[in-house]
């Protein structure tokens, strides 16, 4: 049994990874920032914490993360002004990082996007152009931390139905459906081959277990 606390617990994502993670035995909290969310994560069987990781410092959001075995990043701004995406999918997630490390967190998990790089390509002048900026910012901080960490890279989110088999071998991003990408950082939590690695990946033909372990 693992205890897996969820950054961002209220997202799409995350409230598929959420029962997955209490069915196979694991000790999961979601953190959410709204109290009206308690509902519906306690649905999930997770515990829920409620906390502003927005705005509490590191310090603050180690508090929160102490005594958890994992961290999954899997909260973002959701669009928005680039002001507030670069204060949460850039500024807040790199607190975390911080933070696991000053509370002794080792595995951190972030659930990032197919082409996230600092040679993303997107031009200033596009709306997608500062959740870009902001993810290759803190994949990078992530990549250079001393933590056990893996990036994923799911492509364009769809909210089909799971398959349970994805694409890591594609040059380009298509789909993944959310119920996938939450089977992807449930097997990756399991995986400890997954550490200190990137993967990006679509829906496929592959067994999830199977693809993330070959990378």
């Amino acid at each position: 049994m693992a205890r897996i606390i969820i950054i961002g617990g209220h997202g799409k994502v995350s409230l598929l990874l959420a029962p997955l993670l209490v069915e196979r035995g694991d000790q999961v909290t979601s953190v959410v920032r709204n109290p009206e969310h308690v509902d519906d994560i306690a649905a999930t069987g997770a515990a829920v914490a409620v906390a502003d990781i927005e705005r509490l410092d590191v310090a603050g959001i180690a508090d929160v993360i102490a005594g958890y075995d994992a961290v999954v990043w899997s909260a973002g701004a959701g669009g928005g002004s680039p002001a507030r995406t670069y204060t949460v999918d850039r500024d807040a997630a790199i607190r975390t990082m911080d933070a696991a490390h000053d509370a002794g967190v080792a595995r951190f998990v972030m659930v990032s996007y197919f082409g996230a790089s600092p040679d993303h390509g997107v031009p200033p002048e596009n709306s997608f152009f500062a959740y870009a900026e902001a993810k290759a910012a803190a994949d990078e901080h992530l990549r250079a931390s001393s933590l056990e960490w893996t990036i994923l890279g799911p492509s364009g989110l769809t909210l089909e139905p799971p398959t349970w088999r994805i694409d890591v071998d594609a040059g380009e991003s298509a789909t993944v459906s959310r119920a996938d990408v939450a089977a992807v950082i449930a097997a990756t939590l399991a995986d400890p081959s997954t550490v200190r690695r990137s993967i990006r990946f679509n829906s496929g033909d592959v067994p999830i277990a199977e693809a993330i372990a070959r990378g």
